[in-house]
């Protein structure tokens, strides 16, 4: 039998060129994997404060004095709000060339489970907000950096928080290792859960993983709608005030959200159309959440189906990720993007082997907002925002790295690093990145070596902010 000609979209033939293991290991003649250890501001750096005020641009204002407050806490915190500046700084630092869908924000708090379609828990990355195709060597630098802030917020030792750092880049080198060994299919599913822990011998993280998850099992809507709602005189619920957290908006406000609901539909598979319909709209709140994100428009929806069971949907505003202008100073130019919660929504989807079955986005339409720089708008509906929408309190469940034992954190950093290399799996090529990483450990030391030095950096710039509001400089509520 002849053979068959070549089908877009599918591998080509072998054109005699080098196997993508070979590919990777080349790379290292460009791009030593030594110099991913050295670390040094740029000297046009802009100052810690201004690049937190930019980064608060068009942020509703009465919540930016939160957001501020919360990366004041400590330099770990200021690390969470600070992924652009992080992205600046990597824009001086060596890239391989080789591309994945990043995280954007691979830092060690947004690691957690969540359930699946069917309740069970799976462990994986689950912050998308700054999600785009980019250095693969980003996230990874973004999670050592994190581990070592994390570890010394915990007490551990220097040498304990060095050797997180170097740990999880092990753990990702040996993790894309194993998955470019693997047939394809097998690979592209390996499910993040409870083997994870024998792959990367993290057994004393097993306690504090079961509560975890005992506590993400109660995480859900209806939980949350137990404590954040209350009965209306003749049937249905709605949201109880509790400011500054949870807050009721005028009735043109929610009946905008609740409107963007129909775009939202058309967003989803439509399998999943019948259950929505079972559920009816019944109320929205305007709800702050995280760190970074504080200050961006976030609301809550409160579905209901016929028997009075709560459903509660996050409609989050999705702003342009903080990384774009810097991936492409890195040679990675970001396509235009046509709807950011679109870009958000499907980067999970590149990222995640099981993502939220009711992930989606849309638009919404405020007659009396003037528009977003860059953002959709309708001439009959008025100005629009981009927005993604999710399952709120879907059986999430997070560790806290700031809070582990001395003895947990290694194993942490273990996990964290296999995940990510799951992760970046599914958009770049097992192969490649394994054999530029390849077996020894001259990643791992170069990158403990970064995450050192950046995490110094990076206390220097929270010592900054502190010192701004203290002076007056910039403002900052800690409350919230």
């Amino acid at each position: 039998m002849s053979r068959l000609p070549y089908v877009p979209g599918f591998a080509k033939p072998d054109a005699r060129g080098p196997a993508p293991k070979a590919v990777g290991k080349a790379l290292r003649e460009r791009t030593p994997r030594s110099g991913h250890g050295r670390f040094t501001p740029d000297a046009g750096r802009p100052d810690a404060v201004t690049m937190v005020e930019e980064s608060n641009a068009g942020r509703l204002p009465e919540l930016t004095r939160i957001r501020v407050g919360r990366m004041a806490a400590d330099p770990f915190a200021f690390f969470r709000g600070s992924a652009g500046l992080m992205a600046y700084d990597l824009t001086s630092t060596p890239v391989t060339g080789i591309g994945a869908q990043l995280c954007g924000d691979a830092h060690a708090a947004n690691f957690g489970l969540y359930g699946d379609a069917r309740a069970k828990l799976v462990m994986d990355l689950n912050d998308f907000d700054e999600t785009l195709y980019g250095p693969w060597e980003w996230d990874l630098k973004r999670l050592a950096a994190s581990l070592v802030l994390a570890g010394r917020e915990a007490g551990a030792s220097e040498d304990q928080c060095r050797e997180a750092a170097r740990d999880a880049t092990g753990a990702y080198r040996r993790t894309m290792r194993l998955l470019a060994g693997m047939p394809a299919a097998d690979a592209w599913n390996a499910i993040a859960d409870e083997r994870l822990v024998s792959h990367t011998d993290a057994r004393d993280l097993l306690g504090t993983l079961e509560r975890v998850a005992e506590k993400a099992r109660r995480n859900t809507s209806a939980r949350f709608a137990a404590k954040s709602t209350e009965a209306i005189p003749g049937g249905g619920r709605k949201f109880v005030d509790a400011p500054p957290v949870l807050r009721r908006i005028s009735d043109a406000e929610a009946a905008a959200v609740a409107a963007s609901l129909t775009d939202y539909l058309d967003t989803l598979p439509e399998d999943r159309l019948p259950l929505l319909a079972r559920y009816e709209v019944q109320d929205v709140a305007f709800r702050v959440v995280g760190t970074g994100s504080v200050g961006l428009r976030s609301y809550v929806v409160l579905l209901l189906d016929h028997r009075g069971e709560p459903l509660v949907l996050q409609v989050k505003e999705a702003r342009s990720s903080a990384l774009a202008p810097y991936a492409a100073k890195a040679g990675f130019p970001a396509p235009a993007v046509p709807h950011e919660g679109r870009r958000i929504v499907l980067g999970q989807r590149r990222i995640q082997v099981v993502s939220d079955s009711l992930l989606g986005w849309t638009t919404v339409h405020d007659p009396e907002a003037p528009p977003a720089a860059g953002t959709p708008s309708n001439g009959g509906k008025g100005a629009g925002r981009p927005y993604q929408v999710r399952q709120f309190r879907n059986r999430k469940g997070s560790v806290d790295p700031t809070a582990l034992a001395d003895d947990q954190i290694d194993d942490y950093a273990r996990m964290t690093g296999a995940l990510l290399a799951r992760a970046h799996a599914h958009s770049a090529d097992p192969r490649v990145v394994a054999g530029y990483c390849g077996k020894g450990a001259a990643l791992d030391e170069a990158l403990a070596d970064f995450a050192v030095a950046y995490a110094d950096r990076t206390e220097a710039d929270h010592a900054e902010l502190v010192a701004a509001i203290k002076s007056g400089r910039t403002a900052a509520e800690t409350g919230g």
